[in-house]
């Protein structure tokens, strides 16, 4: 798959040691790609993503329509998201479809088959008076 690619050949061109060893490319239903790489930080609370950092250039450039996104290690192997982002792929692109490593086979999966039960906040609206 083309996005499996593009985010090997980013794993390939941006690894830094203990500063980047994931990395994210996604297509938005425009068409348009964009990446992301891992951001380590001494401080593990500040770490952002691969996915993040994709996410945050689609919506920068106003296009969050996410149709397909995909992680990949270092090494180049494809791994799913974790659950942070997961929720951030959801709440900005509910039909985004990641692409995920299954038993040696790549298939395309729902964003929402990864996130059974998700909050929303809609769902509890405030009803303090």
């Amino acid at each position: 798959m083309e996005l499996i690619e593009k985010a090997r050949q980013l794993a390939q061109e941006r690894y830094v040691k203990g500063k980047h060893h994931m990395f994210c490319v996604l297509e938005t239903e425009s068409g348009q790609i964009f990446s992301g790489a891992h951001v380590e930080a001494n401080n593990g609370r500040i770490t952002l993503c691969a996915e993040s950092v994709a996410v945050g250039a689609a919506a920068t450039s106003g296009d969050t329509h996410i149709k397909t996104i995909v992680a990949v290690t270092e090494s180049g192997d494809v791994v799913p998201p974790c659950g942070m982002c997961r929720e951030l792929v959801y709440d900005y692109a509910p039909n985004a479809k990641f692409i995920l490593n299954h038993n040696g086979e790549y298939v395309l999966v729902p964003v929402a088959e990864l996130l059974p039960r998700k909050y929303r906040s809609k769902d509890y609206p405030n009803r303090r008076t």
